[in-house]
């Protein structure tokens, strides 16, 4: 048999082929046959020295764990997690510490309670690669080690994320049942379909597309029931309420409730169906395949009930959603000479909005329109065009929405809360994943911005395992360098930042995005992970850890500002209806804080009157400036637990069930540190094997004399001193043999022509036997008949 290796391939990535003549030093080209018989000339860059990636022996092939693969590389990931996810349907594998999770795209039997009670109580590689087995894992450690656990999902819009959290979820509401009647890990779950609702909307890339971030505690007490839950969002995208791409939609809920609207409890909302109204037509198709919104409506008001939330808090939040529909349906005239404008009074959505909630009609038309400004003199009002009408009218739009959904938030929370003491928890963070579109603004960079964070978390969390398990066994550490991001996120977060420029650029009264971007180019010229685009002067290019990303310069100066106009806001503070007031009461919490939704444990409502001084200056707090900070939280939160990491991969773009496409998932693969993972993994000894099952699958090279000793410690060091005679290309550790890589290959070779050199002396003597016993009996039938003839 040949040696295989993988060459690379511009369709499938890489293919497979077998070195048909042997190579010379400084040979200019290798002679390949490929898997279709096609010969081939694989060129060999002598000055790189770049030979082409081994195969690794088909016994390693769809192995559950990719640490065990003799030959660690990006080939060998992807053939390994493709031939189980194609060959045996398993969308779990390993990779070390971490779960990859491939989207079937389709509902597979392996969530059921039995399930779950199978993989209760088992160690983790006891049993098949699963979710479960990640969230027993936790939960045993947990309880182990005392110490807080973190499960962090991460991967692409449409990967699976969400899924993965929910089912982690299920496990821990199952195992850990309460013991009062308090029926919390039901009210865990119920909270799903309302966060769904209100945070979920279908995208090109996604029907359910989570369009913020959530991390979700868990409390157990000392004997690891659940006792309760609280959960932080972080960055809703606000600009979907008020604009949607091609073939998206805006959040679940505008259209549970169009669709809902002919219900006698709902006449007084003036609703219609969704086609009828901007806010939510922009994207064309307002239903989804397979997906009936009255249906999902009925769940989300049966998981407001479970949750506690009074009947009319629930008609309220309705009366909320349905008025923000009619001011997206507000018609702005323009006068003559476009500086000014007005909105009618007779406008039936104006009227709509006024009446849901319950404020003064004529001072909504008026400061719909006009706006206050204040200098040292004296303050004057000003007229604005139909333009900066609509921008503030967006504005509102995109505020009142937020400011209702931390609302939803806090209240999911308070259901959730408990007085009981808590002893430990376990966090679930399901957060969005690496972006790049075609158009890419603020919402895609804070999001890379997270991922950076978190993968600078996982990479020297990875690393410390590693070190760990050297020190553990007794095994010198020589120091493997692993890419640190620590420059990229210096780049944005530090002094004189991406992010502080902005802030800067948003306080000067005449700042545009194009002067921002010339700061940016001025101040990060020389910066390895900046650029500028050849061709454009208002956008950038950052070089993130898994990709270079070009932003559009264009809103980021809005989004960052997120300025609402306070007389607007003033008049939803008088509103009548006491809770909406209160959303508006709190101005310290108000404008910016709504996209980002921080830990929203505590909840205060405090009058308007002496905070105002003190809203001016939280005012100024700016979106990318909240974010940052509680990032920070997050990962000081995540620092301080034990974390378990799931990876979802996103097999194909068109959404079909178990189709692979080898060019998405290995981009993935690369995003999500799994191939670094496995690099460091490779730079050290990334085999290990047992005393114990080395000795059973290599015991057919031992020799009778060392089989009689008992120690097989002794028989395992002495066996492998004869067989490798390089020193480094093995360490013997307390429990463990450690190799590098590619050894056990080498090992395998030396099995299989031990066992096909066994193989031919039995079938030697096996034949030579069969020959003896045929030639007695011919020579015994001569005998016979030539007694016969003679006599």
């Amino acid at each position: 048999q040949y040696t295989r290796v993988w060459i690379p391939d511009p369709d499938e990535v890489w293919r497979s082929a077998e070195i048909i003549k042997d190579y010379k030093e400084g040979d200019k080209s290798l002679h390949l046959k490929l898997e279709d018989e096609t010969l081939y000339e694989y060129p060999i860059d002598l000055q790189g020295n770049e030979l082409p990636f081994l195969r690794n022996p088909d016994i390693l092939v769809g192995e559950n764990d990719l640490t065990a693969l003799s030959y660690l590389h990006e080939p060998a990931v992807l053939h390994n997690l493709k031939v189980r996810f194609l060959e045996s349907n398993h969308i779990y594998t390993y990779c070390g510490i971490v779960l990859v999770a491939i989207n079937p795209y389709e509902q597979l039997p392996i969530y059921e309670q039995d399930v779950i009670y199978a993989y209760s109580g088992q160690n983790m590689g006891d049993m098949d690669p699963h979710i479960f087995a990640v969230a027993e894992e936790a939960y045993k450690q947990m309880a182990r080690d005392e110490k807080n656990q973190s499960i962090i999902v991460s991967g692409e819009s449409g990967a699976g994320k969400t899924v993965s959290a929910k089912y982690a979820m299920r496990f821990f509401a199952t195992v850990g049942g309460s013991a009062s009647e308090t029926n919390i890990e039901a009210k865990v779950l119920a909270s799903s379909p309302i966060m769904e609702a209100i945070g979920n909307a279908k995208t090109t890339r996604n029907d359910n597309s989570s369009r913020f971030g959530k991390y979700i505690q868990i409390g157990f007490d000392k004997r690891y029931h659940i006792i309760g839950a609280n959960m932080r969002t972080y960055l809703l995208e606000k600009s979907r309420v008020v604009f949607q791409a091609e073939d998206e939609r805006n959040y679940h809920i505008f259209y549970q409730l169009c669709a809902s609207a002919s219900l006698p409890e709902f006449k007084e909302l003036g609703l219609t169906c969704a086609e009828d109204f901007f806010y939510t037509s922009q994207g064309g198709d307002t239903s989804i395949d397979g997906v009936d919104d009255a249906d999902d409506f009925e769940k989300t008001r049966h998981a407001f009930t479970l949750l506690g939330v009074k009947e009319s808090h629930q008609m309220t939040i309705f009366r909320i959603i349905a008025a923000i529909l009619h001011l997206g349906n507000l018609e702005i005239q323009g006068e003559r000479d476009g500086d000014a404008c007005s909105v009618s009074s007779e406008d039936e959505h104006l009227n709509n909005f006024c009446g849901l909630l319950g404020v003064e009609h004529s001072q909504m038309q008026h400061w719909l329109c006009h706006r206050k400004l204040v200098t040292m003199a004296e303050t004057y009002v000003k007229n604005m065009s139909v333009q900066q009408v609509v921008n503030a009218r967006n504005a509102l739009a995109k505020h009142i929405y937020a400011q209702l959904f931390n609302w939803i938030v806090q209240h999911i929370n308070k259901a959730l809360h408990t007085t009981i003491k808590q002893h430990s928890f376990i966090g679930v963070l399901d957060i969005y994943g690496f972006e790049t579109f075609e158009v890419n603004s603020f919402e895609q960079f804070c999001i890379n911005y997270a991922n950076e964070k978190l993968q600078q978390q996982f990479n020297s969390h990875v690393f410390k395992l590693e070190q760990e398990e050297y020190m553990k066994e007794g095994i010198p550490w020589t120091l493997i360098d692993f890419y640190d991001n620590q420059p990229c996120i210096d780049l944005i977060e530090a002094k004189l930042g991406i992010l502080d420029l902005l802030d800067e650029e948003c306080k000067v009264p005449k700042g545009t995005d194009q002067n921002w971007a010339q700061k940016l180019y001025d101040r990060h010229a020389s910066s390895q992970h900046f650029q500028k685009p050849r061709m454009s002067n208002t956008s950038f290019i950052v070089v993130h850890f898994a990709d270079k990303v070009e932003y559009q310069c264009e809103g980021f100066l809005e989004k960052n500002r997120d300025t609402v106009y306070e007389e607007q806001i003033n008049i939803l503070k008088a509103s009548k209806y006491q809770m909406v007031a209160d959303l508006f009461q709190d101005e310290k919490d108000a404008a910016p804080t709504a996209s980002m939704g921080k830990g929203t444990s505590k909840i205060s409502v405090r009058s308007a009157r002496p905070v105002i001084k003190a809203a001016n200056k939280e005012h100024k707090k700016t979106v990318g400036h909240q974010f940052r900070n509680s990032l920070h939280l997050l990962m000081e939160t995540l620092d301080a637990t034990t974390p378990h990491y799931v990876r979802c991969i996103k097999p194909n773009d068109e959404k079909l069930p178990f189709k692979f496409d080898p060019k998405r998932a290995v981009q993935q693969l690369r995003a999500c540190g799994v191939l670094e993972t496995i690099r460091i993994s490779a730079a050290g000894f990334p085999s290990r094997w047992s005393y114990h099952d080395f000795f059973n699958r290599y015991r057919v090279l031992m020799k009778k004399r060392d089989l009689s000793k008992n120690d097989k410690k002794q028989i395992c060091q002495t066996l492998l001193e004869d067989l490798i005679k390089d020193p480094d290309r093995f360490q013997f550790g307390r429990t463990k043999i450690f190799f590098r890589a590619g050894q056990v290959a080498y090992l395998e070779k030396l099995r299989a022509d031990k066992f096909r050199a066994a193989t031919i002396i039995i079938q030697k003597t096996v034949r030579g036997w069969l020959q003896r016993v045929k030639y007695k009996r011919l020579r015994q039938a001569a005998v016979v008949i030539q007694r016969y003839t003679r006599g």
